[in-house]
Order: structure tokens, then sequence, then C-alpha cells
């Protein structure tokens, strides 16, 4: 009887040396053009480093904003006290909620529940502008909402708070390190001040510098 040849089985599991897993960042954003623009052009900037990021534009005001992305987080089991089991480069994956103070009642219940639901907390104080305007320059004056937007029109001859409300993103995160260090001074300064998140201030650095980080690693990672 003829020798019957031996069929090769694919492995189920992956390979070494393969190609990695995207790591994933999904951002719920309060804002319909200017913080999705802005997010978008950093996603440019890390393209090739295995890194995706999903974007959720104009997903409501701060409550429905971390109502959305707790449930994100919840399906995704990266949820407080989930029991879905997660591969390694799924756990690494990142929900995120990015939202002004500005005068939205429930602000701090929106705040408290993504802390609780393991969702990051991108907020700025009055406004997104915030951290646009330390693209440009420190900033410690404790305006409203229209006060920073019309400084940073000052600093953006085609950023325009009263149509889409944006600018050329592209320029801006060319020079996100600095920003983000300015953000970390600022942040410390209301610290020091008693109001940890008073105006002005932001904590989209923390969002940022997550998303740059993975995508150094995983640059590093597909170099070796």
């Amino acid at each position: 009887m003829p020798r019957r040849s031996r069929r090769q089985t694919p492995s189920l599991k992956r390979r070494k040396g393969g190609r990695e897993p995207k790591r994933k960042f999904v951002l719920f954003c309060e804002g319909q053009s200017t913080e999705p623009d802005y997010f978008k052009s950093l996603r440019v900037q890390v393209r090739g480093a295995l890194i995706e990021i999903e974007i959720v534009p104009g997903a409501g005001v701060p409550y429905t904003i971390a109502k959305a992305a707790s449930k994100e987080a919840k399906n995704r089991g990266l949820a407080k006290g989930s029991r879905k089991k997660l591969d390694s480069y799924e756990k690494q994956d990142e929900v995120w909620a990015v939202f002004d103070r500005d005068q939205h009642p429930n602000y701090t219940n929106a705040v408290q529940k993504c802390m609780a639901s393991g969702v990051g907390v991108a907020r700025s104080n009055p406004c997104f502008e915030v951290s646009l305007i330390l693209h440009f320059c420190d900033y410690h004056k404790p305006d409203d909402r229209h006060g920073v937007q019309c400084l940073l029109k000052q600093l953006c001859d085609d950023y325009d708070p009263k149509g889409r409300k944006t600018t050329n993103c592209d320029l801006l995160i060319e020079s996100l390190e600095l920003a983000e260090n300015r953000a970390v001074g600022q942040l410390s300064q209301r610290k020091e001040e008693g109001s940890a998140y008073g105006a002005p201030s932001t904590t989209v650095f923390q969002l940022t510098r997550s998303i740059r980080e993975a995508a150094k690693i995983r640059n590093d990672s597909s170099a070796d």
C-alpha cells in the first residue's frame, strides 16, 4: 500500500516573527471638527507603526460621551472588573473620552464614570482649544471659552471660531512634544493654586503621549 503523504496542518498560533496586530485607540470626541482633525493629523504621523486610531466625532455632551466610551470599553473587555479573556495585544487597547469643561452639567459625573470604567479622560478647561494654544506658547490666563478661542484666532489666521472651527493641524502636530511639556507645566501650576483642573488646563497631552509612546514601542520592536 503506497505511503500516504502527510499534509502540513497550518498552526493556529501566531508565528514567531509574524506581523503583530495593531494596537487600537478609540476616541469619543465632543467636537465635530477641531478635535477629530487634530487626532487625524496625529494618526498620519504614527502611520506605519501598527497603531490604529478610531475617532468618533460629535459624540455628544460629556456625560453622553462617558456612557458611550464606557460601553465601548466594556464590549472590548477593557472595563475594570471585566472577565472577558483578552489576548495580550488586546489588553493594550485604550478607549478615551475627549470633552470640555465649559458650562456642561454632569461634568464631574462624566469624569467619574470614565475613571470607574477604565476609560481615559482627555479633558480641557474651558475647551479643547487650550491644548492648541500650547503649541505656540505657555498659557495661564483664566479665560472663558470665547476668550480662549479669540486668542487662538490671533495665533492661527485660518482658525474660525464662528465657522468650522479648525486650523491646519498637520502643522500643529509638528510641535506636539513641546505642547505636551507646556501642558504638564500648566497643570502643575493649577495644582499649586489649589484647583487641579481649573482654567486653563488640559489633559489631552496624556492621550497624545500614550499614542506616541505606543507608536515608538511598535517601531522599535519592528526594527529588531
